[in-house]
Formats: structure tokens, sequence, C-alpha cells
């Protein structure tokens, strides 16, 4: 497998893939958007046993769905493969590489797997809950009338099975999703209300985030006032 791999993918590429450091990888990049059997390469790299292999394969398919995602959307079956796997590395693979095919997704192929996709803000992974809640702002945006469901999903993170402390590390993500569509969405209270509750939880950097969104947005604040922060705790 591994001398196949080699005599499709060149010396070249190859060792540029299990380089730890990841360079050069815009190389590999430019080869892939214009060999398909590259391309099919990168897609089984996603799953191979070396580690560093895999990462870059991973970080080569990742950036040619925000740049090319048409160039992937043919794929989207495979990625939905890997978001049902055993292994949270494919699922972190799958759930970053669908946000960004959801830009081109004219098939309206994501519809009828939201609750599969939304599912794993309650992963057994916190790494892949986080991973989705930061990328569900990109989905609401591109798919404007999943908004509410999108919302309502990631206000509901209190009812997922993580402990307090990582709850509060998957809000700065929500956070920041929230952020990106929070000009055009409806039901603005309730956001604010979530938003203000972590102005005083455990994780600094959702702190940080969630006064920096009151900041930004608080004139935009249907009836919500400044009284109302402090009383709040995670």
């Amino acid at each position: 497998m591994k001398n196949e791999a080699l005599n499709k993918l060149g010396v070249d590429i190859n060792r540029i893939l299990n380089d730890k450091k990841g360079k050069h990888l815009d190389k590999v990049i430019e080869k892939s958007v214009t060999d398909e059997i590259i391309l099919k390469e990168m897609l089984k790299g996603l799953i191979s046993k070396n580690e560093t292999f895999r990462y870059n394969c991973f970080k080569v398919l990742f950036q040619i769905s925000k740049t090319q995602p048409l160039l992937l959307y043919p794929e989207w079956n495979y990625f939905l493969d890997l978001l049902g796997s055993p292994n949270s590395y494919h699922r972190m693979s799958a759930i970053n590489i669908l946000s960004n095919l959801t830009r081109v997704d004219i098939e309206k192929r994501f519809d009828p797997i939201f609750n599969q996709y939304f599912q794993h803000l309650d992963d057994q992974s916190m790494i892949v809950a986080r991973y989705l809640a930061g990328n569900a702002g990109k989905i609401a945006k591109v798919k404007p009338y999943l908004q509410t469901k999108i919302t309502e999903k990631l206000l509901d993170i209190d009812n997922t099975h993580h402990e307090e402390g990582r709850k509060d590390l998957i809000k700065y993500d929500i956070i920041q999703s929230l952020s990106e569509i929070f000009e055009g969405i409806t039901g603005k209270e309730r956001i604010f209300i979530f938003v203000e509750k972590q102005v005083d939880c455990s994780s600094p950097k959702t702190r940080k985030a969630a006064k920096e969104f009151l900041k930004r947005f608080d004139k935009e604040n249907n009836g919500t006032t400044n009284d109302s922060r402090g009383k709040f705790s995670c």
C-alpha cells in the first residue's frame, strides 16, 4: 500500500506529506487541484495510520475545501462516512470539510444530515464538539433558512454530557459562530442572555469573547440592558 501510494504521488510529494513541519504543502495543493489521481490519494490519506501523513493530507484537503469546494463536493458521501467513524480524528476532518462544502451545496445535501451533523456538539470528544461549534456560523451564513435551527442547537450546549469546564470552552466557539450571524438573525434577546451568562464563566478565553460580543452588539440588543449583566454565571 505504501509503495502504491509512493508510485502515484511521487517521491517529492510523499516527502512533503511526511514532513512533521508541514512545509511546502502549497505544492501538494497545487498538484491536487490539477491531478485527479493525487486528489484521490489525499482522500485516502485522511484515514492513514501514519499520523503526520494523515494530518498533512487533511490540511491539503481543508485548504481546497475553502478555496475550491466544488472539487470536493462530489466526494460528499466520503466525508459523510467519516462523520460516522469511531475515530475522532476522522469525525473532526469531516466536520471541518463538510462545513466548507455547504457553500456550494446546490443539491442541499446538508439538509437531511442536519441532525446527524449537529449531534456532534455532544460528541464524546470535546475537540470534535469545539470544531462543530466553531463551524456552525459558517454553515448558518450560507444556509440562512437553517439559522434558527442552528442557533437552537448551539444554545442547547448545557444539555450535553460535557463537564462544566469543557462546556465553557465550547461556549467560546459558540460565541464566535453567533457573532458571524447575529446581525441578521431573529431572537437576539435569547442570544444576549446566553452570552451574558458567560461573562463570569470558568474560561478566561470565553469570558473575554463574551465581553467583546456584548460590546460589539449591544446597540442592536432589543430590550436587554446592561443591568441584567452580572446576574448570571456559567
